[in-house]
């Protein structure tokens, strides 16, 4: 990105053009000269290189072109003080000797330096280059290693200009042959949208069948260069879609501007970008890394599949997925928006079109009575959502599919296995082991959470005996696949006499 001042737009036509000189083969050859710049000038103090720069600036037609090129390349120049005195302890002892001198004359001054450098050990001459050998003026140009070779500093402007004109963006209106990978962009970038489905009669005018609306800041909103940072950090990503169309109201200093661009304008070069800070909502990574800490039945899936609402498109931020039918609960996000936008969500939540939907609410929107209403359940919340509230909320519909679980299952299993565990024989049959616990086995006796034939049973008490070593019995179970020890032991009538942390010793109860 660049700063406002180098921005150049024709406004023709009541329009907002960034000037692209992508197809301009002079400016492949300026850039090519700024390069050059740079790399002659390693070694040298930066206010050299700035000349070197303006000279350059006063043969080209457009200087800000110049100002543009070594903007972005000054990214890849590394800039360091060199002083052979630390300078701030250089003019320290530089100062109080002036005092003590009292410096009104040219040798009065070389008084003072002498005395500072008897002080600090070193040279006059060095004391009096590194008084302020740390403004940036002054600063080495001590390694220049650019990404950019002349065409991809070209393209890299262009991507540059057009993020900068998007600073003042009220809205951003795209579509995109990836549409998923821009509302992912989107929600990292903690933007407000919506996606509208496109009128077929407009679909020519870019690839897709929905738009992807990108509200700027309103009125609880101050206009701020962070928020419009986050619409220029927006355009990488829409640019990387191999087909696309963006439409921007810009706000050009009181008069509102639509900007247009097109995969025929942009394209991101081949370079790796600058490092920018990609961030989801904290609240959203929050909930998700706790709730995967758990051990649920259920699939936390971030940005599922677009739902229909009417003439518009919802994309939930999550979806769970139960383990053990085909069932999914969408899940949304309500943080702290504006008034219209909750208005907005409340009239998408209203015209969803047969799916489940969970929605967290911040208490602060005051809205969660509406949207109870709409959806299967409102979760309030506040500064973070409770992964217990949520949990508590899946387990209702887990309650309900089990009970149909178990109801499609006869009263009586009986597995062929002479040891199988519950969650094994439920897994076979499509369902949660809560759905097969309380069936009746005929042929099993169950130990623990594990379904044993008597006959095993009778084997195990025939070759296990008081005083063995538990390492050794457990050796016997595991010949039978029974890993739980405890259990068996138990139903044997054993208990484990436990010997420090050297093991334990079977011994009857």
């Amino acid at each position: 990105m660049l700063t406002k001042d180098l921005l150049r737009v024709s406004r023709a036509g009541g329009g907002y053009h960034p000037q692209f000189v992508g197809d301009d083969p002079d400016a492949s050859d300026l850039a090519a000269r700024v390069l050059g710049v740079y790399q002659g000038h390693v070694a040298e103090e930066r206010a050299t290189l700035d000349e070197a720069l303006t000279d350059l600036e006063r043969d080209t037609s457009d200087f800000k072109l110049v100002r543009g090129f070594a903007k972005l390349l000054e990214r890849e120049a590394a800039f360091e003080t060199r002083a052979a005195v630390e300078p701030r302890r250089a003019r320290a002892a530089a100062f109080e000797a002036a005092e003590a001198v009292g410096v009104v004359t040219g040798a009065e001054r070389e008084t003072a330096l002498a005395r500072a450098a008897e002080g600090l050990d070193a040279a006059p001459d060095d004391v009096a280059d590194s008084l302020y050998a740390d403004l940036e003026s002054r600063q080495v140009l001590t390694a220049f290693d650019p990404r950019y070779d002349p065409e991809s500093l070209v393209a890299q402007y262009d991507l540059s200009l057009a993020q900068t004109a998007l600073f003042d963006a009220l809205e951003v209106r795209v579509r995109s042959a990836e549409p998923k990978e821009l509302v992912s962009a989107v929600k990292r970038l903690r933007l407000m949208y919506e996606v509208r489905r496109v009128a077929a009669g407009d679909r020519d005018a870019g690839p897709g069948d929905r738009e992807v609306v990108v509200t700027g800041p309103s009125a609880p909103f101050s206009r701020s260069r962070r928020y419009g940072t986050r619409f220029a950090r927006l355009l990488r990503t829409v640019a990387t879609a191999p087909a696309w169309r963006l439409e921007a109201t810009v706000d050009d200093r009181g008069t509102e501007r639509e900007l247009v661009l097109t995969d025929d304008d942009l394209s991101v070069p081949g370079t790796e970008p600058v490092a920018e800070p990609t961030y989801d909502s904290g609240v959203e990574r929050d909930f998700a890394t706790r709730f995967a800490s758990l051990d649920l039945d259920w699939d936390l899936v971030r940005e599922p599949e677009p739902l229909a609402s009417g003439a518009h498109v919802v994309i939930p931020d999550f979806a769970f997925d139960y383990h053990h039918a085909d069932f999914r609960v969408f899940f949304e996000i309500m943080g702290f928006w504006t008034p219209a936008y909750v208005e907005k969500k409340l009239s998408r939540l209203e015209t969803l079109e047969d799916v489940t939907m969970l929605v967290a609410v911040d208490e602060s929107l005051g809205v969660g009575e509406a949207v109870a209403e709409l959806t299967e359940g409102a979760i309030p919340y506040r500064g973070s959502v409770r992964v217990k509230d949520v949990v508590d909320a899946l387990r209702a519909y887990e309650d309900d599919l089990l009970a149909d679980a178990a109801a499609d299952l006869p009263d009586e299993l009986v597995p062929e296995d002479d040891v199988v565990t519950l969650a094994a024989l439920a897994a076979r049959h499509g369902v949660g082991a809560a759905a097969v616990e309380r069936k009746a086995f005929p042929g099993h006796e169950r130990v623990g959470r594990t379904l044993v034939r008597p006959t095993v049973l009778e084997a195990l008490a025939d070759r296990i005996e008081p005083g063995m070593d538990l390492a050794e019995v457990e050796a016997v179970l595991d010949e039978y696949g029974l890993d739980d020890a405890s259990a068996a032991l138990s139903r044997l009538g054993y208990r484990v006499e436990w010997e420090g942390l050297s093991g334990g010793t079977v011994r009857e109860k």
